[in-house]
């Protein structure tokens, strides 16, 4: 690695993300007719389904309120935020002020406030377009919901969980991993002794309760006491969010002064990827078994964008923090897969899910689960990064 490469680098994510990812979703999703935004687009960015997911609109709003703080406060940016949190605020929450899964097009409810996810990204929507504005009912809204969250962390679906309870009882890795980065996006409006505690909690859960160091490697569900579930889910391994939820990790560990966070976070990385690389054709699995085992999912062996742009992410994190030449190595080899097999030179944006030979399974840029996030987001904090490295060298 040297400097030339570095810039080279910088040029390259710069390029992508201004002129090509951010430019896509400005121009496509904006739905003028009845406000939020169309997230399901086809690979040039036609409408192909008017439904709208909480989560993708609290995502987008948040991405573009995030680029006007962080990166240009362009005012297009700051309008494309707020024309999404107009529509959430208006038509996203029940009585109750939990956020539902699912709106049609006008904002009439599809799908009951079952996924606790929803109300992960309103709370990180409304807490960064807070810093935009100033305006202090974003930061109740955002405040209130965080609380919510909290409230409910132990049973997130509540009276939608399907679950027989008292047989075999399992905790999800996803809610400790997600509260580990919001509430670092969220820490000033929240009373300091709280934001501790809850960091405290969600290190200890994600670096001691869901992580099993004989195997080095972070499980998708355990039991009640962190114990080992010997059964389908308790043998799951999702390789994404183990190296996503690392560099929230390394971002903790900078934020508290811990390097050995750090270095733990940076071995968990490695460790994952060791496991996670298809060997025959690139890329990182979806899912995998513990033991080896055939998994229920099968799109287990598909390559997803999200999985490697957070990758991308988490490799630069740990090679700045560490100076660690693995981390570097393992960058060039994602970054060449990534660039290869996700981006679309002709229409933009990113492919989603690829095959596990590399080869595109479906052309969306946008649909249930894919939206303005992952891609932007991705792209502008590794852009952030590379130019920390330089600025390091």
């Amino acid at each position: 690695m040297n400097i030339g490469q570095i810039d080279q680098l910088i040029d390259q994510y710069s390029d992508e993300l201004f002129q090509k990812v951010i430019p896509f979703w400005m121009k496509y999703s904006k739905d003028k007719e009845f406000g939020g935004y169309f997230t399901c687009l086809s690979r040039n960015g036609q409408v192909y389904d008017t439904d709208k997911f909480i989560w993708l609109q609290a995502r987008e709003v948040w991405q573009f309120a995030k680029l006007y703080n962080t990166v240009e406060p362009k005012q297009e940016w700051l309008d494309m935020a707020l024309h999404g949190a107009k529509f959430l605020h208006k038509h996203g929450m029940d009585d109750d002020g939990n956020w539902y899964f699912s709106l049609n097009q006008k904002g009439q409810p599809l799908v009951q406030p079952y996924n606790i996810f929803s109300d992960c990204f309103a709370t990180m929507a409304f807490g960064q377009l807070y810093k935009a504005t100033g305006l202090e009912s974003y930061a109740i809204l955002a405040k209130d919901t965080f609380y919510s969250i909290i409230d409910r962390q132990n049973n997130p679906k509540g009276s939608y969980n399907k679950i027989v309870p008292g047989t075999r009882e399992l905790k999800n890795f996803a809610l400790p991993m997600i509260l580990s980065n919001l509430a670092l996006e969220i820490e000033s409006l929240l009373p300091e002794m709280f934001i501790k505690e809850t960091l405290d909690k969600v290190i200890h859960e994600v670096m001691h309760v869901f992580y099993f160091e004989d195997q080095g490697l972070i499980l998708e569900n355990v039991g009640p006491e962190g114990q080992f579930v010997d059964c389908f889910e308790g043998r799951l391994l999702n390789p994404g969010h183990a190296i996503e939820s690392m560099w929230f990790m390394m971002d903790l560990g900078e934020k508290l002064k811990r390097p050995d966070l750090i270095d733990k976070a940076v071995k968990i990385t490695l460790d994952t990827l060791d496991i996670g690389w298809d060997k025959k054709f690139g890329g990182i699995f979806y899912f995998m078994d513990l033991k080896g085992h055939p998994v229920q999912q099968l799109e287990w062996d598909q390559k997803l964008w999200w999985v490697h742009l957070e990758t991308l992410v988490a490799l630069l994190k740990g090679y700045y923090h560490t100076g660690d030449t693995a981390c570097w190595e393992w960058f060039e080899k994602v970054h060449d897969y990534a660039f290869k097999h996700f981006s679309d030179p002709e229409h933009g944006e990113w492919f989603g899910y690829l095959n596990r030979e590399g080869n595109v399974l479906l052309p969306l840029k946008g649909g249930k689960w894919k939206g303005c996030f992952h891609v932007p987001r991705g792209l502008m904090i590794a852009l952030e990064t590379l130019q920390k490295i330089k600025n390091k060298a």
